[in-house]
Parts: structure tokens; C-alpha cells; sequence
């Protein structure tokens, strides 16, 4: 009988210690990932929180607050504060709706652009040269459990950054 290298999952990938394996994998891969760009952030007074709502913003320019609020899962006050920092620092603009006055539009400044990039930068070369070492079959599949583990009524929003980005 073959021994199976340590990466393979075996077989019957849903036991205990594969799925295990899979949850620590998640976290420490997650984990070294934002922790390339932490002292990036740090070095401008800012930190994770800060550094997910420069993405959606830059994702999608004119993002309402209620929006984003959705994206990123957090307290109305907790945004509060990120927002509040960001647009004190000149790296986020505010705006009224169109429609609804009431209604606040993000959009980042140039500066929030530029740091924005800088940190997606450090992001993409770290994530592509794992996608280069696993192969392209393995990032589609990567990709589908990632997908699986975001609730189906989630994967529209989701789905929607790809489609305008």
C-alpha cells in the first residue's frame, strides 16, 4: 500500500482531522497573508479594519456605508470610527446620495487610491505565488470551498465585486 505524502487528503476528506487540517490552513494561510501588509499599515497609524474597507471602496467607488456595512460584518459604530479615520487622513471621501440625500457614498481619495494599490500589491504577489506553487487546477478548486463556505444568500454580493472589478 502507498503512503500518502502529507499534503494529500485522504480519501475520506470529511473526517475529523482533515477538516481539522483544513481550518488551521485557512488560518495561518489568512493569517501570514494580512500580516505582510500589517507593518504597511501600522507605519500609517492604521490596521486591518481600516485596511478592508480601503478594498471594498476601491472596489466599488460610491459604495453606500449600509453596503459596505454589509461587506465587511461589523457594528454601525465600529465602521463609524474606521470612516471616521480615514476621512480625518484624506483617504476617503464622503458624499450624499443621489436619490436619497441621507444616503452617504464612499469613494477614496487619490491618496487612499495609492495606498490602496501599495497594499493590494503586497497581497497579489504573496497570493500568486502560492496559486503558482498549487497549480491552476488547484486554485478553481480552492476557490469552489472557499466559495462553499460563504451562506448562498451572501454569494450574490459576493459575486458581484467580481463582476465590476
Amino acid at each position: 500500500m502507498a503512503v500518502q505524502p502529507a499534503s494529500a487528503a485522504s480519501p475520506l476528506f470529511l473526517r475529523g482531522p482533515e477538516i481539522r487540517r483544513g481550518v488551521e490552513l485557512l488560518y495561518f494561510g489568512y493569517s501570514h497573508l494580512t500580516r505582510s501588509i500589517d507593518e504597511r499599515l501600522a507605519q500609517q497609524g492604521l490596521g486591518r479594519a481600516h485596511h478592508r474597507a480601503l478594498y471594498f471602496i476601491a472596489r466599488q467607488p460610491d459604495l453606500s456605508v449600509s453596503e459596505l456595512l454589509r461587506f465587511l460584518a461589523i457594528t454601525k459604530q465600529s465602521l463609524g470610527r474606521v470612516l471616521n479615520e480615514l476621512t480625518a487622513r484624506g483617504l476617503v471621501e464622503q458624499r450624499p446620495g443621489v436619490n436619497d440625500r441621507r444616503q452617504r457614498l464612499l469613494r477614496l481619495t487619490e491618496e487612499g487610491a495609492a495606498l490602496e494599490a501599495r497594499l493590494f500589491e503586497a497581497l497579489r504577489e504573496k497570493l500568486s505565488a502560492a496559486y503558482a506553487q498549487a497549480g491552476q487546477g488547484a486554485v478553481a478548486g480552492f476557490w469552489q470551498v472557499l466559495e462553499g463556505l460563504i451562506p448562498p444568500r451572501e454569494r450574490e454580493r459576493v459575486a458581484s465585486l467580481h463582476r465590476e472589478g
